[in-house]
């Protein structure tokens, strides 16, 4: 009875207490695809993606009955650094989601304009004043909020006098940003201004005197993918650093009825362990700050060793090493001449076999399919010349001639023409240590990248098609390894179905320069359709500092080369969160994305017959 109780008036003080309305809330993977778009449309960097932002601690006055509830201590404002706009997970402080879904793209809109300034409040008022006059359209938008948002502020002749006077000066600063505002000290700091962008940016704490002290690391590990992106959390945390501590001496010690959460912490020498990865991001869900430490010795050491370079004997063969490629800088914006390595290999355990015959019903059918592609030779009849006389045509013409109806120029002859498809395709595949996952209990998604290969080239062989296979990983700049599955001038047997069988999970994904040399290959074509098809599961990485936006901007410069050049880029991916980068790097109408991977091998084919249809 008494917990029942209990429930009761906790769930009545916390809804006393809340000031949003949970009715018109509205959620942010509900606004990052319109946010994006408008994002860009204002002018802002097409690389920068949508993130939640962290929540931040804030020490305003709260009501007693947020006291009493415990809630008002945290906010979630919005911020942007070099490679990320950061939005609030959801937004319900207006009673309307006209309202809220207005707060998002108002804040989108603040975010595109440089902030000048001296302190927070004069960086958003200058941020504002350009706002309002760049783009007029939305100085209606903005009266409705500001109007929504004066109400819900505290009023200052409630509060202590020093208090007053700073929230009389926000008021002053949100309704006209012109002027020159600056805030007195008083106890406890204003509320909230959620109209404006962050006063604090945590990237400029977190990042703060932080060394890397492993240079094989990437330079940020803001961007990385999680293999198992099921297990990845959405909900951003706030972080902080602290010493590692040196594990030989220290003692902890708690009564279990005094531990009451994850977030109490006490700076104690412990040693670092091991713990089982499910554990941890449970803790990791539970925690509200989390606090990292970084040590002079680093787990990494068994992953670099895991990944490190084969000896020369077992490993591919390289066919020619060394092949300079350039690559994008966009912070300088400038193309990197010969920056990367890239070397031509093939598998060196590759043996001649036929196609499987788990798959041998379905090559069938796909020939039979493609067969009618093929070119083919037709009879064109009613042609002024021709080979020889059109029968049919030729009698019609006599009839019309005894009875006096004769045109000269009627057509009595046919021709055969030669209907020809002029086309190459080259297919890259994407083949990076990413590829090793599972999708299922019997297979990998390597399994199904190579089935899919299979099958392409039994449809391609059908119709007589001029193409290449080819794959791609990396380890950095100076080591990318791009593999000859099959060349344009080489034909489909045993041997390519062998090296088909050959290829493995690899390293990285540094797409730019694949992309970049896979477009000079096809670019020597003499067809005049080319198509350079690719098959990838996840966004570009790599080692030094091509995580995050670096690659991505790589990526989409290598695409715009590739393009220039007569090529069609087109980009087939089985990566459930690529509606977040692929529409950058390719447009919106050059990508597919195939949510079941397993009909990737039979969704293939069919995708190319479409891309290709005359």
């Amino acid at each position: 009875m008494e917990e029942f109780v209990g429930k009761i008036w906790d769930r009545f003080i916390t809804n006393s207490a809340n000031t949003h309305y949970p009715e018109a809330i509205v959620h942010l993977h509900e606004m990052r695809r319109t946010a994006g778009i408008f994002f860009r449309a204002l002018g802002g960097e097409g690389g920068l993606r949508i993130e939640n932002a962290t929540e931040s601690e804030i020490h305003a006055r709260r009501s007693i009955l947020q006291r009493i509830a415990g809630t008002g201590k945290k906010t979630q404002y919005a911020w942007r650094d070099e490679e990320t706009l950061r939005l609030p997970d959801s937004i319900s402080l207006f009673p309307s989601k006209e309202l809220n879904r207005d707060l998002y793209l108002w804040l989108t809109a603040l975010s595109v304009v440089p902030g000048e300034g001296c302190d927070w409040i004069s960086r958003n008022q200058n941020r504002t004043l350009k706002t309002l006059e760049l783009w007029p359209g939305l100085r209606s938008r903005y009266q409705n909020l500001l109007q929504a948002h004066l109400k819900q502020r505290p009023e200052p002749g409630r509060l202590p006098a020093k208090e007053a006077r700073q929230e009389t000066y926000i008021r002053l600063a949100l309704s006209d940003s012109s002027q020159n505002i600056i805030l007195e000290y008083a106890k406890r700091p204003p509320q909230p201004v959620t109209l404006w962008l962050h006063p604090s940016p945590p990237q400029q704490e977190i990042t703060k005197g932080v060394q890397p002290n492993d240079p094989d690391l990437p330079e940020s590990s803001d961007d990385e993918q999680d293999n198992h992106d099921q297990k990845k959390q959405e909900k951003r945390k706030q972080g902080d650093r602290t010493d590692m501590p040196e594990g030989n001496d220290g003692l902890m010690s708690f009564r279990l009825e005094t531990l009451w959460s994850w977030a109490e912490y006490t700076k104690v020498d412990r040693t670092s362990v091991d713990d089982d990865e499910d554990n941890a991001m449970q803790t990791a869900e539970d925690m509200d700050n989390i606090t990292l430490a970084q040590g002079s010795e680093t787990t990494a050491g068994k992953i670099k060793l895991d990944l490190d370079l084969p000896a020369e004997e077992y490993d591919d063969i390289v066919l020619a090493e060394g092949i300079p490629v350039d690559e994008w800088d966009y912070k300088q914006q400038h193309l990197q001449k010969g920056y990367c390595r890239l070397q031509e290999m093939t598998s060196r355990h590759a043996q001649a076999m036929e196609l499987p015959a788990r798959l041998r019903p379905q090559a069938h059918k796909i020939r039979r399919q493609f067969e009618a592609l093929r070119p083919q030779r037709h009879w064109v009849s009613r042609q002024n010349e021709g080979s020889e006389l059109d029968l049919e045509n030729y009698i019609n013409f006599l009839t019309d001639r005894k009875h006096g109806q004769v045109n000269s120029d009627t057509p009595v002859y046919r021709d055969v023409r030669n209907l020809s498809r002029d086309l190459s395709c080259l297919l890259l595949a994407d083949l990076s240590l990413s590829t090793d996952a599972h999708i299922n209990n019997n297979a990998r998604v390597i399994d199904v990248i190579r089935d899919s290969l299979y099958l392409f080239a039994e449809a391609l062989t059908a119709t007589g098609d001029r193409f290449a296979l080819h794959g791609f990983s990396s380890r950095n700049r100076n080591h990318i390894r791009f593999y000859n599955i099959k060349g344009f001038n080489e034909h489909y047997d045993n041997n390519i179905c062998g090296h088909i069988n050959a290829i493995r999970p690899g390293y990285y994904t540094r797409m730019g320069a694949a992309i970049r040399h896979a477009s000079q290959l096809l670019s020597k074509e003499a067809s005049s359709q080319k198509l350079l098809l690719i098959l990838t599961d996840g966004k570009p990485n790599d080692l030094d500092k091509y995580e995050g936006r670096y690659g991505i901007e790589d990526t989409r410069m290598a695409v715009l080369e590739a393009e220039k050049l007569g090529l069609r880029p087109f980009c087939v991916t089985i990566d459930e969160k690529a509606e977040g980068y692929l529409p950058y790097l390719f447009g919106s109408r050059s990508y597919v994305l195939i949510h079941n991977a397993e009909e990737l091998p039979r969704k293939l084919p069919l995708l190319y017959a479409r891309l290709t249809k005359f």
